[in-house]
């Protein structure tokens, strides 16, 4: 493979090739495939928002055990009432009973009011922040000015993510070094912080070279990017590196539940949807049973990150019985380009793709 000319983006990330891999969320990450991607040249990445302190921890040791390539952890910025959700036993048991017919039909029992539904935000940062990873990536709006500059001191690289070039502004006028600028074909949730989610649906082609104009940083492109083809297109656009979701979760290495993982190489892939069904945020998935019959509840879903949590609890049990009718199947709309594949392979092929297609360009 020829050596992909290098941007300031990958000089300052240490990377070798153009590509960055999305953060899952939820538990869908893995060390496996953060590693893999390192490895092959680009910067792997972890989604933490899910794990405590001790949970980061550990998951940054793992990942330096392995490579020593550089990495990415990711966190969710506490969001409207995000961090502690106002719910109280009243409201909380109407967020059950809507949910209560897919508890019944699982064989889960619904779930008691937990003291808190995720873990705290200033916690898991210290966290990220001690295990000093190469980039601290982040979505849901901008982390205060004191933990900017802490990653300043420890040289850590900022990335944020943008859905409208006015979020593109707030986050360079903010100091963050790099911006993804995330467009509406992307799977899985809408990060958007300064304007409600459905009024921030530019597409990627159209939103990137208007983020490049807007900021001064490097400029990360996102959203159905699926091959070497949108990479070309991404650059010429002006972005500096691509950040690809959907292909690396169909990878072997990602921790995707086969049932996902078996839908996102199914013809159901060509058919996605956005939902606040699983998370009470604007997410895209492919869309299924739950989705539809929860799309006439909308005004009846608990918010974010309480609606996650209950559905949390049943997310298991439907991958045990192999139901994909009751699970979030997150995927952006590049998913019918992909083919079963390792992340080396995937990798390999969409560099030896993007070459050839910038030959036949000229460039």
């Amino acid at each position: 493979m020829k050596r992909w000319p290098a941007t300031d983006a990958m000089r300052r990330l240490g990377l070798r090739l153009p590509i960055v891999q999305g953060p899952f969320g939820g538990g869908l990450s893995s060390v496996e495939l953060t590693t893999a991607v390192s490895d092959a040249g680009g910067l792997g990445s972890f989604g933490a928002h899910h794990l405590d302190a001790a949970g980061i921890d550990d998951t940054a040791s793992a990942i330096r055990a392995r490579s020593a390539g550089p990495f990415a952890l990711n966190l969710w910025v506490p969001f409207e009432d995000s961090e502690a959700p106002d719910v109280d036993d009243e409201q909380f048991a109407r967020y059950v009973a809507l949910l209560q017919p897919y508890f019944d039909e699982l064989g889960v029992p619904a779930p008691q009011r937990p003291a808190r539904y995720m873990p705290r935000f200033d916690e898991q940062v210290d966290a990220v922040l001690a295990a000093r990873p190469a980039v601290f990536s982040f979505v849901f709006g901008i982390p205060p000015e004191d933990v900017l500059r802490r990653c300043r001191d420890l040289s850590i690289t900022t990335l944020g993510a943008a859905t409208t070039p006015d979020e593109a502004v707030a986050l360079a006028q903010a100091g963050v070094d790099m911006i993804v600028a995330t467009g509406f074909e992307a799977g899985g949730h809408r990060v958007s912080f300064l304007r409600p989610a459905e009024e921030s649906l530019t597409g990627t082609f159209a939103l990137v070279p208007q983020v490049v104009d807007a900021v001064d940083c490097p400029v990360i492109a996102a959203g159905g990017i699926g091959d070497g083809r949108g990479l070309v297109a991404a650059m010429a656009l002006g972005a500096q590196a691509v950040q690809i979701g959907t292909a690396f979760l169909a990878c072997s290495e990602s921790n995707a539940s086969d049932v996902h993982r078996r839908r996102l190489f199914s013809g159901d892939a060509r058919h996605t949807a956005l939902t606040r069904a699983f998370s009470g945020r604007l997410a895209r998935g492919i869309r299924n049973r739950l989705m539809d019959e929860l799309a006439d509840h909308a005004t009846e879903l608990a918010p974010y990150p309480v609606q996650n949590w209950l559905t949390g609890r049943f997310k298991s049990e439907a991958v045990a019985q192999d139901r994909p009718d009751l699970m979030s199947l997150w995927s952006g709309q590049a998913a019918p380009l992909l083919r079963e594949r390792n992340a080396a392979a995937l990798i390999t092929h969409l560099m030896a793709q993007a070459q050839a297609v910038a030959a036949r360009m000229g460039a």
